[in-house]
């Protein structure tokens, strides 16, 4: 959620710190704060955006705050306090030596405090992290900045991501993880620290992902890592495989509509490679499952969050009618927590974008601990997920910045399609089926690229329901997912109140909402239960409701309940969802614009959900 950047090199460390923190406002945030230290230690932070905190710093000496090639920076997302400046970070000890910014909840930080107190030291905020900068205060001896460290961490009790200075020891950064992710960027004598590696690319590919209870010590020319225990461990330097162009805006008004427009891209480089026409087959190694393994599963069971839980529920309708495997889906912020029953010939498959999302991570070493198979469906190559599942599914959508997920939720759906058709293959699906399946999926990009074509038309509809406060989406079948997930994208970015639906449970319930001032939006397909999605129609017509509906090309009978039609290609049932759902993307994205809502940067809501 919270952005941390941290910076020691041969370069102003202001620079390098405000542009990090800029490249990671996507993630959330409602305040901002920088610490720079040299002989002494500089600190500015600012309730608001990074743009207020950035306007403060021009009107001071410029080349006073230049003088100094070493700092953190940091973007709050409030947790304990409001956003104020006062809890704005980074916080400090009761000398202003010791800077500290922090992502994550420290849960007993009540206690900590108490004793600090008692023992003479001054609070100025109502954070949990302030504590954290007053222990290392207690603890620091000797100008040991790393061993002060250690031992006030290990009083700690809840999730951290940590980068620590101090004027006595200027040129040297001590970080600090468990649960919160820390990545370090190795440049050519200069250090990055950030929590995303968004913020290290421009500067290096070189990097090295910081895993729980590990302490990193950083200077301009070297790093080493350490555990609690201060025993020295020895990490790999991985090379990121995609570059600064893939993070910029590229002539688009938004990331969000950018991220929707690479779709035709990102879900061919989803299937790259996996799909096997020669042979009929669906190539996925990095299950890492033996034969013996894959003829051995029961039940899948997928747990994710958000718009990632929506594809796990298209994963089961696909999974359940194409391989007849039983599946379910699990919301992770409850799986852990109700005592889940698993046992031999289960598979566990959790799926997050970032591959942190806390929840989802937390689900993930709950299900290890039981002793079944865990894979990991994720986007990010080196995130915590896919070090710790036993193998899993890369989607490579690239870095998603817009907060309302689009190209990483297709591209799961791909992945999960895939998934699919090769569990089916080892059951009755033969090569000559498979190759008419890979045939079409090869044609979905160019789909979607026709579809995107309808984004000028999709806007002309909007326009017609940006002042609506209610929206009602209804999906039967594998799209009834699309359904849920158009909602989420309505709600997320435009504010306004939208519930998705089986179809045929509106009459059990929502259809008391259905007037003129309640749209409806239908995704109905031609397929097996068109006609029941029809009958819903004609109910939602009499009650005077205005009717978006997303159709079959060549489908003419629909026009005559709809106020509005959007077409999609004819295509296979189990590829229906990576077309239904552009257009529902679009509507989203057009009426948050013309309500002048920020559709990259949503109130309250953050990329990726670090803290439970």
């Amino acid at each position: 959620m919270c952005g941390i950047v941290g910076y020691t090199g041969e370069r102003p460390a202001v620079d390098i710190i405000m542009n990090g923190l800029k490249r990671l406002e996507y993630r959330g945030y409602d305040s901002a704060g920088i610490a720079l230290v040299g002989d002494d230690l500089f600190i500015h932070k600012k309730n608001g955006k990074i743009s207020v905190l950035s306007e403060a710093l021009d009107m001071m000496d410029h080349n006073d705050i230049r003088r100094y090639h070493s700092g953190i920076g940091h973007t709050r997302w409030a947790t304990h306090g409001v956003p104020s400046d006062k809890n704005a970070h980074p916080h400090t000890d009761c000398n202003g030596e010791i800077a500290v910014v922090h992502n994550g909840i420290i849960e007993n930080f009540a206690v900590i405090k108490k004793m600090l107190i008692e023992k003479g030291h001054r609070m100025r905020s109502d954070t949990d992290t302030e504590v954290i900068a007053h222990l290392i205060e207690y603890y620091y001896r000797n100008n040991n900045l790393l061993d002060a460290v250690m031992k006030a961490v290990g009083k700690l009790v809840g999730t951290y991501g940590l980068c620590i200075v101090s004027s006595r020891e200027p040129g040297r950064i001590i970080a600090a993880r468990n649960g919160s992710p820390l990545v370090l960027g190795a440049g050519d004598y200069e250090m990055i620290i950030a929590s995303d590696v968004s913020a290290i690319i421009e500067h290096t590919n070189k990097v090295i992902y910081l895993d729980d209870r590990e302490l990193l010590d950083v200077r301009q020319d070297g790093f080493k890592i350490y555990d609690l225990d201060l025993k020295k461990i020895e990490k790999k330097i991985e090379d990121i495989d995609w570059d600064i162009k893939s993070i910029e805006k590229a002539g688009y008004d938004h990331f969000m509509l950018k991220e929707i427009f690479e779709q035709p891209e990102t879900i061919k480089n989803a299937f790259r490679g996996r799909a096997i026409r020669e042979t009929g087959s669906i190539r996925l190694d990095g299950l890492r499952l033996s034969e013996e393994e894959l003829a051995s599963i029961r039940r899948v069971i997928f747990i994710a969050c958000g718009t990632s839980w929506h594809a796990g529920l298209i994963g089961e309708y696909l999974i359940e009618e194409y391989a007849r495997i039983p599946v379910e889906v699990e919301y992770a912020s409850e799986f852990r927590y109700r005592k889940p029953i698993l046992k031999q010939g289960d598979l566990v498959i959790v799926i997050s974008q970032s591959g942190e999302t806390a929840d989802t991570l937390a689900a993930l070493r709950e299900a290890k601990s039981k002793g079944v198979k865990v894979l990991g469906i994720t986007n990010v190559v080196g995130s915590t997920i896919a070090r710790e599942s036993d193998g899993g599914i890369y989607i490579h959508a690239g870095p998603e910045i817009g907060v309302a997920s689009t190209k990483a939720f297709t591209s799961q759906v791909t992945v999960l399609i895939l998934l699919a058709l090769m569990l089916s293959r080892r059951k009755d699906m033969n090569a000559d089926e498979m190759r008419v399946c890979i045939d079409q999926l090869h044609e979905i990009p160019d789909k979607v690229r026709l579809l995107l074509q309808s984004n000028a038309s999709i806007r002309r509809i909007a326009e017609g329901f940006q002042d609506n406060t209610n929206f009602l989406y209804l999906g039967r079948g594998v799209n009834f997912p699309v359904a849920l997930e158009g909602a989420l994208k309505l709600k997320e970015i435009s504010y306004i109140h939208a519930e998705g639906y089986p179809a045929a449970e509106m009459k059990h319930g929502p259809i008391a909402l259905i007037d003129e001032d309640m749209p409806v939006v239908f995704i109905a397909p031609k397929d097996i239960i068109y006609e029941k999605v029809i009958s819903n129609m004609e109910e939602v017509k009499a009650r005077g409701g205005r009717i978006i509906i997303i159709a079959t090309e060549g489908d003419d009978r629909i026009q005559e309940y709809s106020d509005h039609v959007i077409y999609v290609p004819e295509v296979k049932k189990i590829f229906s969802p990576l077309l239904t759902v552009i257009p529902l993307q679009l509507l989203a994205y057009h009426i948050a614009v013309l309500r002048g809502c920020n559709v990259d940067q949503p109130r309250n809501l953050a990329k990726s959900v670090t803290v439970e």
